[in-house]
């Protein structure tokens, strides 16, 4: 009968037990840095772990149990409710084990809805328990600001390739509990591949190789044609719901208003493979056409509209092609940002004016009210003067002279902005101001 030890997955089999093993996050677990002399001390704060899976959060709380003389206790977000929220932490609070202190880590802890983590707010704050959370969110989307004031945030990283191959090299050959695999030989090739593609995952390529090497049979080399065989991949890191959405439709964005095609490109493909729906995208470059390049070149805004029809008619895969050449095309577009200015002033003008009235001239006499009233009187008809401009200012009296929009000189709108100067220049003449 097969040990029970070796029916243990081998990420846990060689989950380290003690500081001395544990595997990189040098920045915040140097022998000098404060989150190992407090653990050292044994006097942690209460304390949020961020980062990828795989990258030993969970571990470096297992880490903290062993070490620590404080109670342990141990939760999922996943599969605990309110109710044994409220049992430990009235268990926290008996004398003995106040005396001792609580130590409550709580995994995925951004799964816990707002009143979940509303539940521990006053334990933290009065000392009840330390919390350790653990989770792969941004804790500024997932976590109560209230809660996340009273916890220090770590941030942790994702194991290097060098650092990961430390731990191939560990697993397959040097570690009591590994796989203890002298006879097994892995081609540089192969042992690059197998830890580029875990993507700095530990928990992903422990589980890779221990399936690999228990399925190799009589071979004694793994090469390049068995990942082949199993057409090895590690899903993309990608939430359509959280950080890492928000974050790749920014840079994305940014690439384009920055002129840079290829990063454009680069970015945009990242949400799709990850799963990102193309009309989600299709609307930021819609917004794009008119936020960032507007009437330096109008044709940005038909070129987004008719993009997103494309894509509506010829679906996928094809119609991505249309997401492609708009994504080239506004990185390309001289850029222009005057007419969202130009929206924000006249929104300001607004603010500090207030409900201005029409002039007189503007009103529509349509009422027998509004002729004795002299609406319309001295309008002038733009059609009837020189080149259909009469040259009056159409503001409220108190704003003559004033203005919202200012055209910049790139592409096609250095065209308006020439002709709004000799516009201006008129109605200067005209109106005396």
């Amino acid at each position: 009968m097969e040990n029970y030890s070796t029916q243990i997955p081998l990420a846990e089999r060689l989950r380290p037990k003690t500081l001395g093993e544990f595997l990189g996050q040098n920045k915040i677990m140097g022998p000098q840095s404060l989150l190992r002399k407090s653990l050292e001390n044994d006097c942690v704060p209460s304390m949020i772990f961020w980062g990828p899976p795989g990258c030993g959060k969970t571990t470096l709380a297992h880490i903290i149990k062993e070490k620590s003389k404080k109670r342990f206790i141990s939760i999922s977000a996943v599969s605990s409710g309110v109710k044994e929220l409220k049992t430990l932490i009235a268990e926290a609070r008996e004398p003995d084990a106040r005396k001792q202190g609580t130590i409550l880590f709580i995994d995925e802890i951004h799964r816990f809805n707002k009143g979940q983590q509303d539940a521990l707010l006053g334990a933290v704050e009065d000392g009840t328990v330390t919390l350790i959370g653990a989770t792969t969110e941004n804790p500024g989307f997932e976590v109560n600001k209230a809660l996340l004031s009273r916890c220090q945030l770590i941030l942790f990283a994702p194991l290097s390739e060098e650092e990961l191959k430390i731990l191939l090299e560990t697993a397959l050959k040097n570690h009591p509990n590994g796989l203890l695999r002298t006879d097994i030989s892995v081609a540089p090739e192969v042992a690059d591949k197998l830890v580029h593609q875990s993507d700095g995952d530990a928990r992903f390529l422990l589980n890779q190789i221990e399936w690999i090497i228990g399925n190799l049979g009589d071979r004694k080399e793994l090469d390049l044609s068995v990942l082949e065989e199993i057409q090895y991949k590690k899903p993309l890191r990608y939430d359509k719901s959280g950080e890492e959405h928000y974050n790749l439709i920014s840079v994305f964005h940014k690439s384009i208003r920055g002129s840079d095609p290829d990063a454009a490109l680069y970015w945009l493909h990242r949400m799709i493979q990850g799963g990102e729906d193309p009309r989600f995208i299709l609307r930021r470059l819609i917004r794009i056409a008119m936020e960032d390049i507007g009437l330096a070149d109008p044709n940005a805004l038909l070129l987004a509209t008719s993009a997103r029809e494309a894509f509506d008619f010829l679906g996928i895969p094809e119609g991505l092609i249309a997401l492609d050449e708009l994504a080239i095309y506004l990185s390309l577009a001289p850029k222009s940002n005057s007419v969202e200015i130009a929206g924000m002033a006249a929104d300001q003008i607004i603010e500090r004016t207030g409900m201005l009235p029409v002039p007189i001239a503007f009103r529509n006499p349509v009422t027998r009210i509004g002729k004795d009233l002299g609406y319309g009187k001295d309008y002038e008809y733009d059609h009837n003067s020189n080149g259909a401009y009469s040259g009056q200012d159409h503001l409220p009296k108190a704003l003559n002279g004033t203005t919202i929009y200012r055209p910049t000189l790139y592409g096609k709108e250095k065209q308006l902005a020439e002709r709004l100067q000799a516009l201006n220049s008129i109605k200067k003449q005209k109106n005396g101001f």
